[in-house]
């Protein structure tokens, strides 16, 4: 294969590649950084690559691999706390999306792993069941099911007491 062709095929997916580690990581550096990982990674092996494997499938299981690896790595190392932390300042009261915003991407980091992964996959890139499934190497049933719960959980997290359903009686 040629080498334009091969640089045509990974420069399309870069933008699908950036939202999706920008969700991943909220941090527009690290989201970058990520992304170069993952480009890397799969120009280095390329050759272990199926032919008949679906190419977006492949980098984006490459980059959520990059990703659980930095998590963990993070996770055992603590979270670095600067002496002169001030916290955020708040938002003034007429921001109420900027609020809803941040309380689903609150909920969003709540969730479990395999959780957020699928929901990201799913709602932000707008992968096919099919697709997610061959992207974290599970089967459909549980792509699905998992999702479900995702979706359940996520609503639980960002509206405790939902409002009751109301029934109309004849």
């Amino acid at each position: 294969m040629a080498s334009d062709t091969l640089d045509g095929r990974l420069e399309a997916q870069i933008p699908h590649l950036r939202r999706y580690a920008h969700a991943l990581l909220r941090d527009r550096d690290a989201a970058d950084d990520l992304v170069q990982d993952c480009l890397e990674h799969a120009l280095s092996r390329w050759y272990q690559r199926r032919s008949d494997a679906d190419l977006r499938a492949w980098l984006f299981a490459i980059l959520r691999n990059l990703y659980i690896s930095a998590h963990r790595t993070r996770a055992r190392r603590g979270t670095p706390v600067e002496l002169d932390a001030v916290a955020d300042p708040g938002l003034p009261a007429d921001q109420e999306r900027a609020l809803v915003a941040r309380d689903a991407l609150g909920a969003l980091d709540l969730l479990p792993e395999e959780q957020k992964s699928l929901l990201l996959l799913v709602g932000v890139e707008e992968l096919s069941y099919a697709e997610v499934a061959r992207v974290l190497d599970i089967p459909l049933g549980t792509v699905m099911s998992r999702l479900s719960r995702a979706r359940q959980r996520l609503r639980t997290l960002v509206d405790p007491d939902p409002a009751p359903m109301l029934r109309r009686v004849k």
